[in-house]
């Protein structure tokens, strides 16, 4: 079950993916963390799902991530007398507050928030951007909008307001139930959908507490203007390339993906870049070579993490989806560019010992031609610092905590095996031999860089670097 790869693969678990002989089917062929999309499905459905994937772990002996996306609010029009209307390139609609059915002189759009926040020249993208409108004017209960991009405008198609933060919690009521019980199941990562302002991490942080991992979907505008912010409240991010797409103009958002994976690498914490990576393996055995580069362009870049959607969620290939991207990802490593262009895009060093440690650790494997990097890592910390660095060699992270064995399940080059907290320098050296030789990473005479905190077993304290030689 070694992966000879750094990136991780996160696959979406729906109906084509759902069986238990799919979930081990995708795991060998290369997943590293499921996601179950509470978009879909009921929670009887993705406690299903999880208990066959936490059977599958038991199974294989390996530690299997788990996370669950939450809805966040949808922001839809509302019924319309004929189904849909065609609006046209310069004529003015209105949209109404209240109303059973409409017409194009009163869109029901009945969400109060935006009312309360939208002003004269704001936009609202209508069917993920296909029809734009401007505000002209509007009222307590009304908005005047001129047509800038025609199209049809059906029944509850969702609206997009990229220059508008809207007063309004990333919880809906659904998602609280959804979190509520995901966290009991004992789900690894809560990502949350919608995210604004730092203010709707500290909100969902007081319902999650420690008992899962904080990931944070960047795909609105506002939240881009305090990223650094939200990066520092959450513990990952996800590059949600959809909704953000739809949002800021699709030109830009190479730049901001790039942008992202940088920000995250400097501040220690997992990135996953998603959305249409391979979107054509819905329909066909193979992708296009567009999609190649993109997922090898997310590589390049350093990512943590490339996600499948629909691909495995609904699509007619799962299974071939997760091999193509397994191979794309060890391709793209294996690159003769890739270590110049990863080491080319290094973040600043963080002017700290546990940093200084952790960057010592990872270049001195590499000096030295070590077989591997061994973190000792209570809280993940010591192999995300190790990961920040990424060093050619692979990082074995030990750690006495199942739960942060599954998180590490989405660290660039982590491989977690779970292990009784050390109490002595003797018992360090001779575990990570134990584990080097068990998990197929290093043989007799290869040297091990091996870096820790002391005291063992205390969170954030990486301050010990040794070097081993292996009998």
């Amino acid at each position: 079950m070694r992966r000879h790869r750094r990136a991780k693969i996160v696959a979406t678990v729906g109906p084509a993916s759902s069986s238990p002989e799919m979930l081990e089917a995708l795991l060998l062929a290369g997943v590293d963390t499921f996601r179950l999309n509470f978009s879909h499905g009921t929670q009887s459905d993705h406690a299903r799902i999880h208990a066959a994937i936490r059977k599958l772990e038991q199974d294989v002996g390996r530690p299997i991530g788990i996370l669950m996306d939450l809805q966040g609010p949808k922001i839809r029009v509302g019924t319309l007398r004929d189904g849909k209307i065609a609006a046209v390139a310069g004529e003015t609609i209105r949209f109404v507050l209240s109303g059973s059915e409409g017409d194009r002189t009163a869109i029901p759009l009945p969400h109060r928030e935006i009312f309360a926040a939208v002003a004269p020249g704001h936009d609202l993208l209508i069917d993920d951007g296909r029809v734009r409108v401007r505000v002209a004017g509007l009222g307590d209960d009304f908005i005047e909008a001129k047509v800038i991009v025609g199209g049809t405008i059906s029944n509850h198609k969702g609206v997009n307001l990229p220059g508008t933060v809207l007063d309004l919690s990333p919880l809906t009521a659904k998602d609280r139930l959804d979190l509520e019980f995901g966290l009991k199941l004992g789900v690894d990562w809560v990502a949350l959908s919608f995210v604004q302002k730092p203010s709707d991490i500290i909100e969902a942080r007081g319902l999650i507490g420690d008992r899962a991992g904080l990931m944070a979907k960047i795909e609105k505008p506002a939240a881009l203007e305090r990223i650094d912010d939200i990066i520092q409240l959450c513990d990952a991010i996800m590059v949600a390339r959809g909704d953000l797409g739809v949002e800021i103009p699709h030109e830009d958002v190479p730049g901001r993906q790039k942008e992202l994976v940088r920000a995250c690498r400097l501040a220690v914490k997992p990135v996953i870049v998603a959305t249409q990576m391979l979107d054509s393996m819905v329909a066909a055995p193979t992708p296009t070579r567009a999609e190649v580069s993109d997922v090898a362009t997310a590589i390049y870049d350093g990512a943590d993490a490339v996600m499948l959607s629909a691909e495995s969620a609904t699509g007619r290939y799962p299974r071939e989806a997760v091999e193509m991207m397994d191979r794309i990802i060890r391709s793209t490593e294996q690159h003769k560019m890739y270590r110049s262009i990863v080491e080319a895009t290094q973040p600043g060093e963080e002017q700290t010992p546990p940093h200084a440690v952790a960057t010592a650790a990872a270049d001195l494997a590499s000096v030295v031609h070590a077989a591997a990097i061994v973190a000792y890592t209570s809280s993940g910390t010591t192999a995300a610092r190790v990961a920040r660095k990424r060093p050619s060699r692979p990082i074995l992270a030990i750690t006495p905590s199942r739960e942060v064995s599954r998180r590490l399940c989405l660290l660039w080059g982590a491989h977690s095996v779970l292990s009784d907290d050390v109490q002595s320098y003797e018992e360090m050296v001779e575990r990570a031999t134990t584990f080097a030789h068990a998990e197929q990473f290093a043989s007799s005479r290869d040297l091990l860089v091996v870096v820790a905190g002391i005291p063992f077993g205390q969170a954030g304290t990486t301050n010990n670097l040794r070097v081993v030689s292996l009998p």
